[in-house]
């Protein structure tokens, strides 16, 4: 049975793509059979993140008719299959969420795991994945902006009979102007399954073209990615809090 899980923020900048990247390696690494496609036909960033900005067929391809879907998937070094979107100006194309749905049906049966980094904000192109999903994994950051957005996303998965299974909370400073976990669950009212820190290894995994779960494995921020799969595939997995974090308490949880 495949799962397919639109990963989806209310704005932008709230770390959706290194979200599903992430995700992805990780779920790959506890061996389940994934697929990450870029839900972004008009400003894409999935490919760029996992090194793979440009190829000859792409999910744009896929929707105009000039590829087929497996034509258009590539497998990652990491474990797991991609469907990037083109990124140059020439193939920026209007939303189109009746083939977007159409492409991604025609993957089912081929992997455990369908992640779907959508468009960001709450326009067409990001209903369209919500809708096409099964499941909608919400990624938040801890502050008012980013919260408010999410709460509209969760009435789109609604309207759409989408599951939420739940939120991520991303980019974590433990700072005391944050907003709590608790908080957060209250405003949104569905779970928090899972913490990323901000952590320097996720900007220099990013800047290598590499998830971190694969670029720096013991980091926090690794850990907490694959913490956040397992949840996701019924599994159990224990961070173990660097030595810095120990000696210096500067985590939270």
């Amino acid at each position: 049975m495949t799962r397919i899980i639109a990963v989806s923020s209310g704005k932008g900048g709230v770390g959706k793509t290194t979200m599903v990247s992430n995700l992805s390696a990780a779920l790959a690494k506890l061996n389940k059979s994934v697929i990450a496609i870029d839900g972004n036909t008009t400003t894409p960033n999935l490919g760029l993140h996992l090194g793979i900005p440009l190829y000859p067929k792409t999910m744009q391809d896929v929707m105009m008719g000039r590829a087929g879907i497996r034509e258009a998937m590539y497998r990652h070094g990491d474990g797991f299959s991609v469907i990037p979107a083109d990124m140059s100006v020439e193939k920026i194309m209007t939303p189109q969420p009746h083939r977007m749905i159409d492409a991604i049906y025609r993957l089912l049966g081929e992997s455990e795991f369908i992640l779907i980094d959508t468009a960001a904000g709450l326009g067409s192109e990001a209903a369209a994945s919500i809708k096409a999903a099964d499941e909608l994994l919400v990624v938040v950051n801890p502050d008012m902006a980013s919260l408010t957005e999410a709460l509209k996303l969760t009435k789109v998965a609604e309207k759409h009979e989408t599951h939420v299974i739940g939120a991520v909370l991303n980019r974590v400073k433990n700072e005391g102007i944050e907003i709590g976990k608790k908080e957060i669950e209250r405003f949104l009212g569905i779970p928090v399954i899972g913490t990323v820190n901000e952590d320097y290894a996720i900007r220099k995994a990013t800047a290598e073209r590499s998830p971190v779960v694969t670029h720096s494995p013991k980091s926090l921020a690794a850990q907490q990615f694959t913490a956040i799969a397992a949840n996701m595939a019924g599994e159990s997995y224990q961070i173990r809090m660097p030595v810095f974090g120990r000696l210096f308490g500067w985590l939270r949880f």
